[in-house]
């Protein structure tokens, strides 16, 4: 069952789709950001912030996020645990 994890200022991606949660000081991630940017592949969830995490989506997509990698990590974990009690519990 997918669910919507929040990135941020009420912008949400399914925790299914995603393959990776990084760092965007990289320069290989900010060249995928650049690319991603030009072939129109970019979804900004930043708000005008500064971006401070990049999504990589199974579907080629990239999402730049304004909040930390770790605190988009512990939402997914959270997503994880709370999935695996509800199936203890069937």
């Amino acid at each position: 069952m997918s669910r919507l994890i929040n990135i941020g200022f009420g912008n949400m991606v399914n925790s299914d789709k995603i393959i990776a949660v990084v760092s965007p000081d990289a320069a290989p991630i900010k060249r995928m950001v650049q690319g991603a940017k030009s072939a129109g592949t970019l979804i900004d969830a930043t708000q005008g912030r500064k971006t401070k995490a990049v999504l990589v989506m199974e579907t080629q997509q990239i999402v730049i996020s304004a909040l930390q990698p770790e605190t988009i990590s512990k939402r997914f974990s959270v997503h994880l645990t709370l999935e695996d009690k509800g199936e203890e519990n069937e």
